[in-house]
């Protein structure tokens, strides 16, 4: 038999009340931690981290960052599984056809034939193919690790070494546009000689220079 509203828990707990009233004076609301997801989005609702206080000017109960090379690892796993096949497709498309444009212009340079006047090879069928699919293929693993990303945080490779992409200030999911905008960022990281990718070796917040353009940090998940 169901109990009334307000009344004793038989089990010594506070009163039970009913689904979606207000609490009891008394007894302070729940209030949410860093990163806490809602139930109901198809995700387990996440724990509190204890109330962990992070450098850098970052929020309290935050979980610890993520090291340079947890993330160097998940970027690695990540390449190889969504990665290698596309570049390789694309790389035997391609690189054939330079090598023997490469060989006909040195060839002309030998003969003192201009290379305007140099007759060039086309390219085949089969290598505008190969690059097709291969480029493809990349852009499909682009926008697909940008859209686990931008959900859950998380990439295969990122939830393997148990880390997760959040926003900065509050912890939610970055949502699609950010996680796609800052995947095309990254170029910026490599320039020069990936040197923001190489930041987070000495920033308080372990972040590149495309998680400070979107205001992004990576955490431990696990820990």
């Amino acid at each position: 038999m169901s109990q009334p509203p307000g009344s004793p828990n038989p089990y010594g707990g506070p009163p039970q009340q009913p689904y979606g009233q207000p609490q009891p004076p008394g007894i302070p609301p729940q209030q949410p931690y860093y990163g806490q997801q809602p139930a109901g989005y198809g995700y387990p609702p996440q724990q509190p981290y204890g109330g962990y206080q992070q450098p850098g000017g970052l929020p309290p109960g935050m979980p610890p960052l993520a090291s340079w090379g947890a993330r160097l690892g998940a970027s690695l796993l990540d390449g190889l599984m969504f990665n290698l096949i596309p570049s390789g497709l694309f790389l035997a498309g391609y690189l054939p056809y330079s090598k023997k444009v490469s060989d006909a212009t040195t060839a002309c340079h030998d003969q003192g034939v201009s290379t305007g006047n140099c007759d060039l090879p086309s390219i085949t069928g089969a290598n505008v193919t190969l690059i097709l699919i291969g480029g493809l293929l990349g852009l499909a693993a682009f926008v697909f690790l940008s859209v686990r990303e931008g959900r859950t945080g998380q990439t295969p490779g990122k939830k393997i070494v148990g880390i997760r992409l959040l926003r900065e200030y509050d912890g939610s999911a970055l949502g699609f546009g950010r996680a796609f905008g800052r995947r095309w960022l990254h170029v910026l990281d490599s320039i020069p000689c990936g040197l923001g990718f190489l930041w987070p070796l000495w920033d308080s917040k372990n972040q590149t220079w495309a998680d400070k353009m979107v205001h992004t940090v990576v955490i431990k998940d696990q820990f």
